[in-house]
């Protein structure tokens, strides 16, 4: 994070955060950080990138890993519905 004496520098706006969580959310494959940011429309600073991908996988949308980001979070109300009713095994 873009952190100086525990202070974040820099907020990222809610384009960006949204920018960010699209592109993930598309991607056909695990991504890199450093593919994501190629592939990202406008430039966003490493520090920035950093914080939204913290933001994202504490939120439990995204999983990021030794071989980089996967897009996890599903919001199909039927499939919410279901594991609401459903039951637990061990």
């Amino acid at each position: 994070m873009a952190k100086a004496n525990n202070q974040i520098l820099h907020y990222p706006n809610l384009r960006t955060v949204m920018v960010i969580e699209e592109t993930i959310k598309n991607a056909d494959t695990v991504v890199s950080k450093s593919e994501l940011k190629r592939v990202l429309p406008t430039q966003i600073m490493h520090q920035t990138l950093n914080l939204v991908l913290e933001y994202l996988e504490e939120s439990g949308k995204i999983v990021m890993g030794s071989k980089g980001i996967t897009w996890i979070y599903n919001d199909n109300p039927r499939l919410r519905a279901l594991l609401k009713r459903a039951v637990r095994l061990a």
